[in-house]
């Protein structure tokens, strides 16, 4: 039984792989310049390594193990000198407001559903203005591991930490998203 090998086409690669890699990125660097640049140095990337392309894959997976390693240089070129730098932060550590901050302050009952979706929408745009107030290490993996739920041996993986530097990562950025939120969303 001969399996029929994949074939690359990268004129069409624009039109049929931009959009995916594109949202596969942008779930992972928040930047929208950025994650375009990344789409592009993949295409790039692809159209010189084809002659490594081997068939066995279909083109996307190809395309999308390109991109992955891109993502992962470009956090490995930031971190390299940020990252003496990120340790040093101090975090938000006040015994007081410790708990489960958020279900103390959310209203018991909506009686209104406009009122709700209102309040829902100013939610996010606050929760995402933190989320990008994060190192963009923290950012990226808080973002995959509770926004994407991703599991944690395939965050680890693919950024290449330990697992437990991962948790170290996700309780920083809880850390300060939750100052964020009081901050900003939880003011009287």
């Amino acid at each position: 039984m001969s399996k029929e090998k994949h074939q690359l086409s990268p004129d069409k690669w624009v039109k049929l792989h931009a959009d995916y890699l594109y949202n596969f990125t942008i779930g992972r660097i928040n930047n929208h310049d950025l994650a375009k640049d990344l789409v592009q140095d993949t295409f790039f990337a692809g159209l010189k390594a084809m002659d490594n392309f081997q068939g066995l894959a279909s083109e996307r997976t190809w395309l999308v193990a390109i991109l992955k390693r891109k993502i992962i240089d470009y956090y490995r070129k930031i971190n390299s000198t940020k990252g003496k730098a990120e340790v040093k932060m101090n975090f938000y550590a006040d015994g007081e407001r410790e708990g489960d901050w958020i279900e103390e302050r959310v209203p018991s009952s909506w009686n209104n559903e406009i009122e709700k979706n209102i309040e829902n929408e100013e939610l996010s745009v606050v929760l995402e203005k933190c989320i990008n107030g994060l190192p963009e290490k923290y950012a990226m993996v808080f973002r995959m591991k509770t926004i994407e739920q991703l599991e944690t041996d395939d965050i680890c993986k693919e950024l290449e930490i330990t697992s437990s530097n991962l948790w170290v990562i996700i309780h920083r950025a809880r850390t300060q998203l939750r100052k964020c939120m009081e901050d900003n969303w939880f003011k009287n």
